[in-house]
């Protein structure tokens, strides 16, 4: 990790292997449509939970550095959040609620973190699900595989929008690791007025993530929160695995070996699925950080145009 003093607007992409994301070979076109003149992109390498140290020192340096303008984090966002908070002028509602933060940015001369994931989720998610799904098959749920800030959020999105008849049949976490199968637990039941089931499982062996997929009802929605397809290889599902019967699978990768992605797809016919991967997700993701980080705005037709320019990047 190299921090050089920005000579030039720069924003930066805290994750783990930022060189082979598309929006390294993206931004600099999206910069050009948006008017950003002389706007770069730079990659921010740590290792997956990396010492405190490392997440204060970059947090500082984009803080005290006058052309580093923000960044976007990804992987990082609960570990950053927890090492660097104390460091920041202004934290919005929802990173102070969940923990983390996947956007860095300055106004007036102040370092602000957001939590953008519980509103971008949000938007990628209806970009699939069908307006009233949950209430024309009242036996799906949502079975997410994973506990850090993408599930967090996606937690948020369904219990904020609670309560008016197109909820899932339930919520079931899974997790390969304790503290943050408690943590997550925890947000849920604070948030969770409308009180939609819920379920946390412990899973850190192969094939317990199988067994819990297999209690899930017909038209149930199976997401990859996990990370494995894209920074580590593999899938939180074996191959024997069956999907549920007409559900939706949610492969939040868009690049990487995505297996997950693999194995929902060989199931695909044989079990009516509709199997989307995370290149929306990328897209709201980052274009709303943009946003904040050089305070325009990005929706509507503008968004459809970042979405048909990175397209033509994207070798997914």
């Amino acid at each position: 990790m190299k921090l050089e003093k920005a000579t030039q607007p720069t924003m930066y992409f805290i994750g783990v292997t930022t060189a082979s994301s598309s929006i390294m070979r993206v931004f600099p076109a999206w910069a050009k449509a948006l008017g950003l003149e002389d706007a770069v992109i730079r990659g921010i390498d740590l290792e997956i939970h990396a010492p405190a140290e490392r997440y204060r020192e970059v947090v500082q340096f984009i803080k005290d550095d006058p052309l580093s303008l923000g960044a976007l984090v990804t992987t990082h966002k609960i570990d950053l959040y927890h090492a660097a908070r104390d460091l920041f002028d202004e934290l919005d509602p929802f990173a102070r609620q969940f923990g983390e933060l996947s956007s860095i940015s300055k106004r007036d001369g102040q370092l602000w973190g957001h939590a953008k994931d519980p509103i971008t989720c949000g938007m990628a998610m209806e970009e699939f699900i069908p307006e009233g799904y949950w209430r024309e098959h009242p036996q799906a749920g949502v079975f997410i595989m994973g506990a850090g800030g993408s599930a967090i959020s996606m937690c948020s999105y369904f219990m904020r929008n609670a309560g008016h008849g197109n909820d899932p049949a339930s919520i079931v976490i899974a997790n390969r690791s304790q503290p943050r199968l408690t943590e997550i637990e925890r947000i849920c039941s604070e948030m969770n007025f409308a009180s939609i089931p819920t379920a946390f499982h412990l899973t850190p062996e192969p094939g317990q993530n199988d067994a819990v997929l297999a209690t899930m009802g017909p038209g149930s929605l199976v997401i990859n929160a996990t990370g494995l397809g894209k920074d580590r290889p593999g899938s939180p599902l074996t191959d024997a695995a069956l999907f549920p019967q007409g559900g939706m699978v949610w492969e939040l990768n868009y690049r990487g070996d995505r297996l997950f992605q693999r194995q929902a797809e060989s199931q695909a016919e044989a079990r009516g699925l509709r199997v989307h991967d995370g290149w929306m997700y990328f897209i709201y993701g980052w274009t709303q950080v943009i946003a904040e980080v050089f305070h325009t705005e990005i929706l509507g037709q503008r968004l459809r145009e970042m979405d048909n320019i990175a397209a033509a990047f994207n070798q997914r």
